[in-house]
This record gives structure tokens, sequence and C-alpha cells, in this order.
């Protein structure tokens, strides 16, 4: 029996690439995110409805924890290549683009 194994990962990761946004307008409420092995438009369909967590550092503690968390979930997939359109409950601050975020296995709609 092995006694030192790692803990079980419940989410998927992501990446948060930006806002949506044409030419010259950005849409401030709607996130876009790349989720690990989601490859087409299918795929993402799967996580329409599952709650996505931005976890960052800040300076100041807050209930002795350093770490606070955005929500938002994920409403709808985004093109064809499999990245999503997400919407947080306060929009996501630019110094998140490119930072992981983690994509919960819940709600679940199976």
């Amino acid at each position: 029996v092995k006694k030192n194994k790692q803990p079980v990962r419940l989410y998927a990761k992501g990446l948060i690439l930006g806002h949506k946004r044409s030419k010259s307008n950005t849409y401030h409420s709607i996130t876009l995110l790349k989720i690990d092995g989601v490859r087409t438009k299918e795929d993402a369909a799967w996580y329409a409805g599952k709650r996505v967590a931005y976890v960052y550092k800040a300076k100041k503690e807050v209930k002795n924890s350093k770490f606070r968390v955005m929500w938002g979930k994920i409403r709808r997939a985004h093109g064809n290549s499999g990245v999503v359109r997400a919407k947080f409950l306060k929009n996501i601050p630019p110094k998140a683009f490119g930072a992981p975020c983690r994509v919960m296995m819940y709600p679940s709609t199976i």
C-alpha cells in the first residue's frame, strides 16, 4: 500500500487569454479561456456551465491568507479551436491575462 501518493487534482487547468474584443472594442465582462486538452467546439461545449476560479496572491492578509479567488462561470464556446467564453462576478483585471485558472468539474451535467 502506497502512503506518500500525490493528492488528486479535482479541476482542469486553464489559461486566461484576455477579454473578448474586436479591432477597437473590448468587452470587459466576457473573458476568454483556453482549457488544457480542449481542441474542438464540441469538447468546449461539455464545459458550459462549469465554475472557474482565478486564484491569485495579494499583499494584504485577509482571514489569515494572502490568496484570493475570483469566481466565474463558463458560458459557451468561442470559435472552433476549443477556446471558451466565461463571465466572472467581477471583471478580470488585465494583470491576470496569461495567468493560470482552475476549471472545476462542477456543477455536473451528466
